[in-house]
Formats: structure tokens, C-alpha cells, sequence
């Protein structure tokens, strides 16, 4: 096999030939060292070779077709020596027939995807029987059609150990780290299992364990194949008689020791139960079993879980490769606790996102929201969030946020802007007023003596305020540098609402500007789409296409859809299927008021007009069937209200009734910018009066800002 590729070849397989030279010495004897390695010396020592002998690695490089099938194949080290990788030969021969699923689906992905698949801890079947323990690497050609080039390191003990300890700390989750550690354990066995403590999975904490107490899930197992009925595989609960079995067994004398069952028979002996044993043992072959804990160091230990290998028991674990097996999994604990750290945190904020997703949207508009949380290797959780509530004068608040970092800081910020943005528009602030507040609190918040700490800032953050009304039907809002809503008319004209830009909350001062109020007409049926920017950022694509991409997939929604099932539809389409942030989509189809459940009057403040809104007022309900006692309860709120505005305010009065639900909801709005007080008099004073009276027959009442001035609502139960 000739191992030297042409001058001008780039493609993969003559890559990594080229570099086999500064390894494998030209020309050197293979038969004597594939015996000895049949034997089970995994070792990579070239005998007869002295500076073969000091490498740690060999390699091999082996070239196939778009059928899987051998084209070219370097493999002259001795360390390869069994291996029939002929020319013409499927790959697949060479693997165990368990692992022939997996590693196919992956040759085909990277056929399909182009991209390569790097450093998979897999075995390699020689002619004896025996196996080999190898690094493999696909990689893919530079032209798809000349199929791909598979790179496989044999790999000395000690690097092995390196190389799985690095490959294990990769990811913060706790099922992708439980999988890499079973994946490195397989060097030294022919099935390997990771079973951790129910609480380490769910991310609580292990402490104050008592003996023999431990609760066991299987949370990793490899290879991926077909197990027997009643075999544990990932996600299941191993059986009490099990978890307590191996607890015991590696809480032996208080102290955590590593285990070796060496044949079938003492397996069967032990685990007692054969309903046990159906659970446990792999197969007929795999007979003998090292049970390795997880330990924490610590006063007193804390077991997270036990990693099982399991092989044949022909094949005896030797002392030394108890000590790597123990050292693999010493190094690798603390690993699996970060996990469950991350897990933990993921799932308190996770509880609060859900916490924070709207309810429903009242009568007047129709509410869907999807919160899809960033990909569990990413940096954690993100400060998105999305909320919706129906406010008491009748008006639905939307709103949109997305808070600077990831994890509890986040989340605990994010908390504290939504529950503050729903206190203050409750309380009839406008939603630039809103955010003038929110910008303040994001400020103190990341100030070093009164805010939060550790360094965590929250400069930066955006968010979005829109509130509808379903009386004019048109929608007000302000940004603090949140990416524009898409609205989509019931013409099915979609696009972009025109919100002037911003730096966001919390901005330095010299860049801070006023945030603008922003007025849209939004006609019943129209559909509102607010989202952050995990749903339309793509680094490949510039974000204006994104966007504009998902206005084409709101624009799509049929009115007669289920508005949750197209939220989620949205989002699944637009995605991306590795998330770095946080996903937020909040989807309101407007309804709105009928024309004959609302009516509106504008009377000049002068001395007749309580008289003349009592009279309009009273018609009305009339109309409406109300009954009298209620007509009677609205015609003196009606009175009090104009009567007040007469008395404080200049400019006409506008004088709305709405019938909503069960309720009428009455409005009086005027030019004053005094805020109406409800308050204790003496038994002579006048002032005051009223508003008492409204607070007693109304349910609830309040006061909201306007351009021009305000607006006294109050409510009365039908």
C-alpha cells in the first residue's frame, strides 16, 4: 500500500498520509507486533522500531467510496496489524456488528452535510477476533462524489485517558457528558453504562445521601445498538434491588471503592434477582463487570453516580487497567457535577420563563407565545422573555424583552423589568413612560454599590411595549432598541412597524435619547408578531433577511388557524436547529370591540353637561337591556365623574361606554393633569366626596395618561 500521495493532491486521504511518515518507519515488519497485539496489548509500541517505540499514537488513513466501500487504505503500522482493510472491502466489516448502526448513520451525515465528524473513541475488529481501540476521525472529500476519508489513531493508554478527559468536559450537558464519558470508558470493555443519582440528573443536590438510598437512572449507554427485553437503557429508572445493590457495593465501609465482578456466575450470585440480572447484564458474553463510582472529594464523599464496564469474561480486568478505569472517572467527576450545576440553573430558569409566559389575552384579543430555550451546550439559559395581560381599563398590554447574558443574573433581571413593566402599565403608564422606568432600573441595577455584582451588567437590555386597543383598534407603542414588530393587516399585507431606532435601556448618558411613541392602525383580525432576536439572527445571513423571512411565515397564517400550533409552526421553521440564544415569539390576533357594544360622546365643560351625559347615557342602556339596578349605579358614576371634570379640567369632555364580558366599563377623559386622590375628610368638607362614591359602586377604577390629559375608567358589574 503506498502511502505517499502525488505533489499536487489535496484531498484528505493524501493529507493525512502525508503525515504518517513522522510515525510509521518505512518498510518495518508487521507480523511479529500483530501478534502480540492480538493478544490484547492495546499498546502502539513498533517492535523492532526504537523510535516507533516512543511515539504515543499511530495513525491510519483509509479512503471510501459513496457505498462505504474501501477504495485506498494506509494502515502499514504494526499496531494495525489483523486489520483486513483490502482494497474493495465494506468498511463495515471491520467494525463489531453492534456498533455498524451508528457508525453508518455517521459516515452517511458526513457525506450528506460535508462536515466532518472528529475524534469518536470506537473499536476496531481484527481477523483473530481480538479488538482494537481507536481515535476515529470523518472527514469529508473536497468533491462530494469521491466519498470520504475515515482517520483512525491508535492510541497509547495515557493519552487515551487525555484525550477522553477533554472530550468529556465539552459540553454543560448533563446527558451529552454522561454519553462522552460511557464513549471513553469503551476502550476498556465491550459495553459501557453511566447510572447517576436521580437527584444529579434532575440537578438537585447529592448531599446528605444516606447510606444505600441512592436512586439510579441510566443516563448513558454504549454502543448504540438493540438490548435485550427488559435491558436498562438511557432515560429508564434502574430497579430498587439494583440501585440498592450497587450502592452498597460502592459504599462499601463508608467509603467509595471500585468493584469487580469477574464472570457470570458471581454476577448472578450478586445481583440475586434474575429480573436483576435481565436489567443489567448486557448479553450471554458479557459476563464479567467493573462498577467505578463517581465520587466528589469531600468530608464525607459525595457518590454522584457509577460507571459500569462490562466485557468478557475470558477477558480478566488487569490492575492496571482498574487504575486507568479509576483515574478516567476521578478526573471526570467534577465534570459531571458542572453538569448538573448547569442543569440545575437551567431548570430554575426555565421555572421562571414559564412563570412569565402569557395566560391568555381577555376578550378582545387572541394570544400565542413560544419560548424555546438555547441549545443545553450553549452558555446557559438566556433573559428572554416575552408576557401579555389584559389591562383594567379595558386595553391589552404586549410586551417583548430580551436581557443582556445568560444564567441566573439574567433571569433574575428579566424577572424584575417584566413583573416592574406589568406594575407600571397596570398603574396607566404610557409605554414610553414605562420604559423611561425600566431604563432607570436597569442603571441602578448595574451599579457597583446598590446593583448586582459578580460581574454581571445588564446595559444594553431591549425591550418592546405595545399596548391595543380594542375600542379604536389601533395599537400604541414605544421600543427601547428591541427589533421592530411585524404586523400583518386582514388584507394579508405583512411588514415591518416603523419604530425609530434606540440604544436600548440602561444606554450611557450621552447617548441616551427619548423613547418615541409610535401609533399603528390595527383593523380586527390583524396579527401582531413580536419576537427577539434568537428567531431571525443567522450569522450567515444578514438579519434584515431574517426578518424579513419571518414575516413570509406570519404573513402565512390562515385566520382560521390555531394561533399556539402557528406560533409553533413559525418557530420551527425559522430556528436554527443549534441555538445560541434563546428563542421568544408572542403572536395577538386583534378582535377587538363590536361598533354596538361601544359608544362615545364629546360634551364642552360646561354647567348642563353632567345632565346631558346622564340622558345619553341612560338611552343607551336602555338599549342595552341593562338592568336597573346597574343603570342606576352608572348613571351616578357618570354624573360624578363629568361633574369632577367640569369642576377641575378646561376643554371638552369625552364621555365612552363599553359593554365587555360582564361588565360596563366607563371612561371620562379631560385636558386636567391633576391626578384624581382618594382620600379620608372630616365631616364638613366637600372635596373628596365623589370619589368615594365611585369606589363604592364601581368593582375597580383608575386613572391612565393621554397626550392631551387623562382618563378616569371605572368599572360596574352587570
Amino acid at each position: 500500500m503506498d502511502a505517499t500521495p502525488s505533489p499536487s493532491s489535496s484531498s484528505a486521504f493524501d493529507l493525512v498520509s502525508s503525515a504518517l511518515g513522522r510515525y510509521i518507519p518505512r518498510g518495518a515488519a508487521t507480523g511479529d507486533a500483530g501478534s502480540a497485539d492480538a493478544r490484547g496489548d492495546r499498546g502502539t509500541r513498533v517492535p523492532g522500531d526504537p523510535a516507533a517505540g516512543r511515539q504515543e499514537q499511530i495513525l491510519g488513513a483509509v479512503n471510501l467510496d459513496r457505498d462505504l466501500v474501501i477504495t485506498r487504505c494506509n494502515v502499514d503500522a504494526p499496531v494495525f496489524a489483523g486489520l483486513d482493510a483490502r482494497v474493495g472491502r465494506p468498511f463495515v466489516d471491520l467494525l463489531p456488528p453492534g456498533d455498524v448502526p451508528t457508525v453508518t448513520r455517521r459516515l452517511r451525515q458526513v457525506l450528506e452535510t460535508g462536515e466532518a465528524h472528529v475524534a469518536r473513541i470506537q473499536r476496531l475488529r481484527r481477523d483473530d477476533g481480538s479488538e482494537l481501540v481507536v481515535s476515529m476521525s470523518i472527514l469529508p472529500a473536497a468533491h462530494s462524489e469521491e466519498g470520504l476519508t475515515v482517520s483512525v489513531i491508535a492510541m497509547a493508554r495515557r493519552l487515551h485517558l487525555y484525550a477522553a478527559e477533554t472530550a468529556i468536559g465539552t459540553s454543560l450537558d448533563i446527558g451529552e457528558t454522561a454519553q462522552s464519558l460511557a464513549e471513553s470508558l469503551l476502550a476498556w470493555g465491550d459495553v459501557a453504562a453511566v447510572d447517576l443519582d436521580f437527584a444529579v440528573w434532575t440537578g438537585e443536590g447529592v448531599t446528605g445521601q444516606a447510606k444505600g438510598r441512592i436512586r439510579l437512572r441510566r443516563a448513558a449507554l454504549v454502543p448504540d445498538r438493540a438490548w435485550p427485553e427488559g435491558y436498562v437503557t438511557p432515560g429508564d429508572d434502574l430497579p430498587g434491588d439494583a440501585s440498592r445493590l450497587l450502592a452498597q457495593a460502592v459504599l462499601r465501609d463508608d467509603s467509595p471503592q471500585t468493584i469487580v465482578i469477574p464472570d457470570r456466575k458471581a454476577v448472578e450470585r450478586v445481583l440475586g434477582s434474575p429480573r436483576v440480572v435481565r436489567a443489567l447484564v448486557p448479553g450471554e458474553r458479557s459476563a464479567g463487570v467493573a462498577c467505578v463510582p463517581l465520587v466528589l472529594d469531600g468530608t464525607p464523599p459525595v457518590v454522584l453516580g457509577v460507571a459500569e464496564v462490562w466485557r468478557r469474561s475470558d477477558c480478566p480486568f488487569r490492575d492496571s487497567e482498574l487504575f486507568d478505569l479509576q483515574e478516567l472517572v476521578a478526573r471526570t467527576a467534577h465534570h459531571v457535577d458542572l453538569a448538573r450545576q448547569h442543569q440545575r440553573e437551567h431548570t430554575q430558569v426555565l421555572a421562571l420563563q414559564s412563570r412569565l409566559l402569557p395566560r391568555s389575552g381577555g376578550d378582545t384579543v387572541d394570544i400565542a407565545s413560544v419560548y424555546q430555550p438555547a441549545t443545553p451546550d450553549s452558555a446557559g439559559v438566556g433573559g428572554d422573555w416575552v408576557n401579555s395581560f389584559p389591562l383594567p381599563d379595558g386595553r391589552t398590554a404586549l410586551v417583548v424583552g430580551d436581557v443582556v447574558g445568560h444564567g441566573l443574573g439574567a433571569a433574575a433581571t428579566m424577572g424584575q423589568l417584566s413583573m416592574e413593566a406589568r406594575a407600571l402599565l397596570s398603574a396607566g403608564l404610557a409605554p414610553n413612560e414605562v420604559l423611561e422606568h425600566l431604563d432607570e432600573t436597569v442603571s441602578l441595577l448595574d451599579d457597583a454599590d446598590t446593583g448586582l455584582t459578580a460581574g454581571y451588567s445588564a446595559l444594553g437590555s431591549t425591550c418592546c411595549i405595545a399596548l391595543y386597543d380594542p375600542v379604536g383598534h389601533h395599537v400604541t407603542l414605544s421600543s427601547a432598541g428591541h427589533l421592530p414588530p411585524v404586523l400583518v393587516l386582514p388584507d394579508g399585507h405583512a411588514g415591518l412597524l416603523a419604530v425609530r431606532p434606540h440604544p436600548g435601556l440602561g444606554a450611557e448618558f450621552a447617548l441616551r435619547e427619548p423613547f418615541d411613541v409610535h401609533t399603528f392602525d390595527a383593523p380586527p383580525g390583524s396579527l401582531l408578531a413580536l419576537y427577539t432576536d434568537g428567531l431571525v439572527e443567522d450569522p450567515s445571513v444578514p438579519i434584515d433577511e431574517g426578518i424579513g423571512r419571518l414575516a413570509e411565515a406570519v404573513s402565512a397564517v390562515h385566520p382560521w388557524d390555531t394561533l399556539q400550533e402557528a406560533a409553533r409552526h413559525v418557530v420551527s421553521a425559522l430556528a436554527p436547529a443549534r441555538q445560541r440564544d434563546d428563542v421568544a415569539l408572542l403572536l395577538a390576533r386583534t378582535i377587538g370591540y363590536r361598533k354596538e357594544d361601544t359608544a362615545t360622546w364629546r360634551l364642552p365643560a360646561r354647567y348642563d353637561a353632567p345632565a346631558r351625559a346622564r340622558a345619553q347615557v341612560a338611552a343607551l342602556l336602555r338599549q342595552w337591556h341593562t338592568r336597573d339596578d346597574t343603570r342606576d349605579a352608572v348613571l351616578v358614576l357618570v354624573s360624578e365623574l363629568v361633574t369632577n371634570a367640569v369642576r377641575f379640567a378646561t376643554g371638552p369632555v369625552t364621555v365612552r361606554l363599553i359593554r365587555a364580558g360582564r361588565g360596563l366599563l366607563c371612561e371620562v377623559g379631560d385636558t386636567g393633569n391633576g391626578r384624581p386622590r382618594l382620600r379620608r375628610g372630616g365631616p364638613f368638607d366637600d372635596a373628596g366626596r365623589g370619589l368615594h362614591v365611585v369606589h363604592r359602586l364601581t368593582s375597580r377604577w383608575g386613572v391612565r395618561w393621554t397626550d392631551t390629559g387623562k382618563v378616569i375608567w371605572a368599572e360596574v358589574t352587570r
